[in-house]
């Protein structure tokens, strides 16, 4: 077998947008960078063979890559359609790029490009309209209906959370939000994810940067059903806990995922072991109190406190999760316990920190933290939710110390470039 590129050695730095990326755009395929294994993957009776691409290989790319050729012309006005709903209640930049999600790509300066279930979709504030009022494009329109389409995003969305309401209420309790809240002008919303989806995107977010996150997650992506082209960037339905099963670890290593391998396959297995399949388990959490959410995700290879609670925030219905990182910890002790301003993150403390947010901004004191975290972000930068952690030798290996050291906190600019904003020498404690 053809051995696996390193993920950040192959992967070219993003070429800048065509002004006519809000369409698919035709591609010659090209090879993909690793042959099919010399021993068969495992097949499951249920599990359809991946659609075969143009070159002949049926092998699941491993490689995300860039469209070769110029795109189409743009699509017709008419395929854009109007969502009802303003900036104020859904700001497209304070939204996709800030650490929920992985898998949205901006495809032109003014539009975001993603997958919502089986949709590929585009998505941007109408130019010169007072309110900002945002419109969608669906890309493959053999994937549904509008109606259902519309569904589908007013779901992912969470379009049935008034942010005018929860904002009003947030700063009437504390002033450090109402401050943000004058600056930002309402938008920043918490997405409801797929739950699968959400879970191993947040696995590979473990100590790690945006840059290698998005290629991590676009990975695993490329297994699923190719969906188009779009800006120059492929897109693909997430792929089933059944496709997933077909990856081993090596695969992974070989792929530049690290320590995280292990973490990930043992995740597929793990939630096709769980009553009645992975996916419908998950979101049967979504009925749960959250401790017992917490509790039930941690049992996954690969999932802390910090990681679970990514995961019930923005996909399980958990709203007043809160998903306590280095950043939301200097936010605490700065603005809601100044008490403990100097002393160290324990687990003790974490619960105490998460408290204090439930206790100032209710039920939906996730949603309040997440403005809260997007305001400490340098200006113009885009933010990462890390698992930061210092390993013992009896708790990893020596590449999962390594990277601790070299991924601790780091955010990605608008241009691309990656940025340090923490000193990776100083100790952080396990969640």
């Amino acid at each position: 077998m053809r051995p696996f590129q390193p993920l950040l050695a192959t992967l070219a730095a993003p070429k800048p947008p065509s002004p006519l990326a809000g369409n698919m755009s035709k591609r010659r395929r090209v090879k993909p960078p690793l042959q099919p294994p010399s021993t068969p993957l495992p097949s499951s009776p249920s599990l359809s063979p991946p659609t075969k691409r143009k070159h002949g290989s049926t092998a699941p790319r491993l490689k995300p890559q860039r469209s070769l050729s110029a795109p189409l012309a743009d699509a017709a006005s008419g395929e854009w359609e109007l969502l009802p709903v303003s900036r104020s209640e859904l700001s497209l930049s304070l939204t996709f790029p800030t650490g929920q999600t992985f898998r949205w790509r901006r495809t032109d300066p003014s539009r975001f490009t993603g997958v919502v279930g089986p949709y590929l979709l585009s998505l941007r504030h109408l130019d010169g309209d007072p309110s900002g009022r945002v419109a969608f494009m669906l890309h493959n329109s053999d994937g549904g209906r509008s109606a259902a389409v519309r569904d589908a995003l007013a779901d992912y969305l969470n379009l049935g959370v008034s942010l005018a309401d929860l904002w009003s209420r947030f700063s009437g309790a504390d002033p450090r939000f109402a401050e943000l809240a004058g600056q930002f002008d309402g938008g920043a919303r918490v997405l409801r994810q797929e739950p699968v989806e959400c879970v191993f995107q947040f696995l590979c977010s473990s100590n790690n940067n945006i840059g290698r996150i998005e290629k991590m997650v676009g990975v695993l992506s490329s297994f699923g059903e190719y969906l188009g082209t779009v800006g120059g960037f492929e897109f693909h339905e997430f792929p089933s806990l059944e496709r997933l099963s077909l990856v081993t670890e090596q695969q992974l290593r070989e792929a530049g995922f690290g320590y995280r391998a292990k973490y990930i396959v043992g995740a597929v297995r793990a939630l096709q072991a769980k009553p009645g399949g992975g996916a419908e388990w998950l979101a049967s959490l979504r009925g749960l109190e959250l401790d017992e959410v917490i509790d039930a995700l941690c049992t996954l290879p690969g999932v802390g406190p910090k990681v679970a609670a990514c995961i019930a925030l923005f996909s399980l219905d958990q709203h007043h999760a809160i998903p306590v990182d280095t950043h939301v910890w200097q936010i605490a002790t700065r603005y809601l316990m100044p008490e403990l301003a100097g002393t160290r993150l324990t687990p003790k403390l974490y619960r105490s920190v998460s408290e204090a947010f439930v206790a100032k901004f209710g039920e939906y004191a996730g949603w309040a933290q997440n403005v809260l975290f997007i305001g400490e972000l340098p200006s113009q930068k885009v933010p990462i939710r890390l698992e930061v952690a210092t390993l013992s030798k009896t708790e990893s290996g020596d590449d999962e110390k390594r990277e601790t050291k070299i991924a601790v906190a780091n955010i990605l600019s608008d241009d691309g470039s990656i940025t340090r904003v923490e000193d990776a020498s100083q100790p952080f404690t396990k969640l």
